[in-house]
């Protein structure tokens, strides 16, 4: 682990990051030493950061720190951290120009059940419901104690993930990834235009719609007509893309449009 550039695993107790999760961060899996999709999550880091009115590092030196921590370990999931900095004054209001805080770190990747990939996982609807906050909607910030606690509802280790939905029922993303269905040979994706966070392998899959010219909309829709899909998949940058064979009673055992977009999502370069 890097902070700032040096070996450790300790931040200040002034920084804003552990005080208020003022921060945003990324994940990317890091294989036989290349950073997976580096231009997109950094690009993703970017934006985040002007969101915040943070300063976002330079991209040439969080590369040159992650390859610094890929010469010791060349696979795995590498995290990025980017806190708005330390700051001696008390109060939530933060001070013009701060320097930021690096925290990078890499570690060994999950061993996942391949059947996550072909027969599919299954999915748990979860009773917390995800707040509207359209400032924060799609930022992948500190702040994950929604998603924390969403997690905390179950134990069961057949069961892979979480489904959230809004405060008005709306199906929003997993606990830790994004979320489309399948109707009609047409792909779905909810709007995160209130709430959730906005991941790169959902736009990738959203580029596959359209240079394979299968229609996507991004928009709102419930329970009802998730359950009623031909197919439901989760994708993030760690998991890769994982069909659901089941939620909320509700069976799903061919995923046919799913396979083609996980064989496009494994092998293109991007």
């Amino acid at each position: 682990m890097l902070i700032n550039g040096v070996p450790g695993d300790q931040v200040s107790v002034h920084d804003r990051g552990l005080l208020y999760g003022d921060g945003v961060f990324r994940t990317l899996r890091v294989i036989g030493g290349c950073m997976q999709y580096w231009p997109r999550h950094y690009r993703k880091l970017q934006q985040d950061c002007v969101a915040l009115r943070i300063i976002c590092p330079e991209a040439a030196l969080l590369f040159e720190e992650l390859r610094r921590l890929i010469e010791q370990q060349p696979d795995g999931v590498a995290k990025i951290i980017i806190t708005r900095g330390e700051q001696m004054v008390r109060g939530y209001a933060p001070v013009e120009n701060m320097i930021p805080t690096r925290i990078l770190s890499l570690t060994p990747s999950l061993d996942y059940p391949s059947s996550n990939y072909s027969r599919g996982v299954r999915l748990r609807l979860c009773d917390l419901r995800l707040a509207h906050q359209p400032k924060l909607a799609g930022i992948k910030h500190l702040n994950r104690l929604e998603n924390v606690l969403a997690a905390a509802e179950w134990t069961d280790p057949d069961i892979a993930e979480g489904l959230l939905l809004d405060i008005f029922d709306n199906v929003i993303e997993g606990v830790r990834s994004n979320l489309f269905m399948v109707r009609n040979g047409e792909l779905f994706t909810p709007n995160l235009s209130n709430c959730g966070v906005a991941g790169i392998q959902r736009e990738r899959v959203i580029e596959w719609a359209a240079k394979h010219g299968v229609p996507c909309r991004v928009r709102q829709f419930g329970l009802a007509e998730l359950l009623v899909a031909d197919e439901i998949f989760l994708v993030n940058s760690v998991i890769g893309l994982w069909p659901v064979h089941e939620l909320s009673g509700r069976n799903w055992n061919h995923h046919p449009i799913s396979m083609q977009v996980q064989k496009w999502l494994n092998h293109a370069h991007d």
